[in-house]
């Protein structure tokens, strides 16, 4: 890709230490309902998806550091992964068609497990450093439209008032830097804005001048 993301990947990088800044406050402030240490990997079974920006810098890194057999295992895994994340969102569409309440679905799906693929054997995450914000936020308590959640191993007390980070607020800055990204480039995919995908997907998708619409597909040469 000759696109050059750098400028965007700084301003993304620009979040993750106000992410880091903020869950060193809440847990200097509370640091006995705060339960994250190292090999407690509750967060690492979480459904959640990222944004084009969170996808682009995550699919960097990982490229970045892994070469070989180790990261063809890791893209078998991210493959397992991506199979198992489709099952359950299909199954919740299909239910949400049928005229379930989405409330109830929200609800369901966030109870839904499955394994990080870059959760190594020894519960340790393979690309920490380059961890999306949403992994930074676990274990400190956040709201999505106006509910709160925390994470079941922590000790924050439901009914009590605490320093809450406001994932949509969060939401709504990285997609500011994908919209910044696609209009520099001159995108014909704006509706990449939007674009929301698990971990897994990221790991390993082709996000190449086609995908982010500066280029035209090829068109195949029919055979005489």
């Amino acid at each position: 890709m000759d696109i050059n993301l750098k400028p965007y990947f700084e301003k993304y990088e620009a979040l993750v230490e106000k992410a880091e800044a903020a869950f060193d406050r809440v847990k200097a402030a509370h640091a006995e309902c705060v339960k994250c240490e190292e090999k407690c990997a509750d967060c690492c079974f979480a459904l959640f998806d990222l944004t084009l920006i969170e996808a682009l810098y995550l699919h960097h890194k990982f490229n970045e550091k892994f070469q070989g057999a180790t990261k063809v295992e890791l893209v078998e895994k991210a493959n397992r992964a991506d199979r198992g994340i489709y099952k359950i969102k299909r199954k919740a569409f299909k239910e949400l068609q049928s005229g379930r309440n989405e409330g109830e679905l929200l609800a369901e799906m966030a109870l839904e497990r499955v394994r990080c693929p870059l959760l190594n054997e020894e519960d340790l995450c393979e690309l920490y450093d380059y961890r999306p914000l949403t992994c930074r936020f676990y274990g400190i308590p956040t709201a999505i439209g106006g509910a709160g959640h925390t994470c079941g191993k922590s000790g924050f007390k439901q009914g009590e008032q605490y320093p809450t980070v406001n994932l949509d607020a969060v939401h709504t800055q990285l997609q500011q830097i994908s919209a910044e990204l696609l209009r520099d480039i001159e995108s014909r995919n704006v509706k990449l804005v939007d674009l929301l995908v698990p971990l897994s997907s990221a790991m390993i998708m082709d996000f190449n001048e086609v995908f982010l619409g500066v280029a035209e597909e090829p068109v195949e040469k029919s055979k005489p």
